[in-house]
């Protein structure tokens, strides 16, 4: 059964164990305020704590995916004080860190540009697919601005070296050498891609362990922030732990009977 919610600036659909946040604002190029940051975060956690959830899609209406913040907003920090202007940086902060941290596998799909903090969102999703058209890039210092928060996960997700390049000349990249830097995962054509995202979502939940995914995408972040023996005995109690878990018994015997498991 198929249930959806409105916000002011984004959709929240949840259909065969896939929830879709949309982000809604196609005139102003879903750019992003505190506003619609918050209700991002609101999503988000929602999706997380839905026990009928497995997987998360990160879509937007209109002809771009997101272009940033928008002029309203900001305008508005140009007003701020600096203790204002923290606590604003901070909620899109904890945003980013949510995402990149949750349980279940968070798929972008790219259905137009993505630039500054909208390519910031694609960056710190599990995986991201684009169409054709869509450009990405991190124009901040164009505008005399800082991509801050955005450069502690891309640096994680290109390597340094092709992290710079990005962040520092502030150019746009086409969507096929976003590919090639690692940046997105693929490129589709405009009328494959939501069929194609779809059933890719549709496969991780038939196909796979909502356990082995959450302990795989914790053993992703681990590998990065925990010297290499550190990261080494985690993922060996991780693998031991692993074997006890219902997920592990029930599809070795699956397996073992030449059954396919009913995740």
């Amino acid at each position: 059964m198929a249930y959806i919610w409105n916000m002011s600036g984004i959709t929240y659909l949840v259909s065969d164990r896939i929830a879709t946040i949309t982000l809604n604002r196609p005139e102003k190029r879903n750019a992003l305020n505190g506003e619609i940051v918050r209700e991002l975060r609101h999503a988000f956690i929602q999706a997380e704590a839905d026990s009928r959830v497995k997987v998360i899609i990160l879509a937007a209406n209109g002809k771009a995916f997101c272009a940033g913040a928008d002029l309203e907003y900001l305008q508005q920090l140009q007003r701020n004080n600096f203790e204002e202007n923290l606590a604003d940086t901070r909620e899109l902060m904890v945003l980013l860190q949510e995402i990149y941290s949750l349980e279940k596998v968070v798929i972008a799909r790219i259905e137009g540009d993505a630039i500054a903090g909208g390519c910031g969102l694609a960056s710190v999703a599990d995986l991201s697919y684009a169409v054709p058209s869509a450009r990405f890039g991190y124009t901040e210092v164009r505008i005399g601005f800082v991509p801050a928060l955005v450069s502690v996960f891309l640096v994680r997700k290109i390597g340094e070296g092709r992290a710079r390049e990005l962040l520092l000349t502030g150019q746009l990249i086409s969507a096929e050498k976003a590919v090639q830097q690692g940046l997105i995962n693929g490129v589709i054509p405009e009328d494959r891609i939501r069929e194609e995202v779809t059933a890719l979502a549709v496969s991780l939940c038939n196909e796979t362990s909502a356990n082995s995914l959450k302990v795989t995408k914790e053993l992703v972040r681990e590998a990065l922030e925990r010297p290499l023996p550190e990261a080494l005995e985690a993922a060996a109690r991780a693998n031991a732990e692993t074997r006890q878990h219902p997920d592990c018994h029930k599809g070795i015997a699956a397996f073992l009977n030449k059954q396919k498991p009913d995740w």
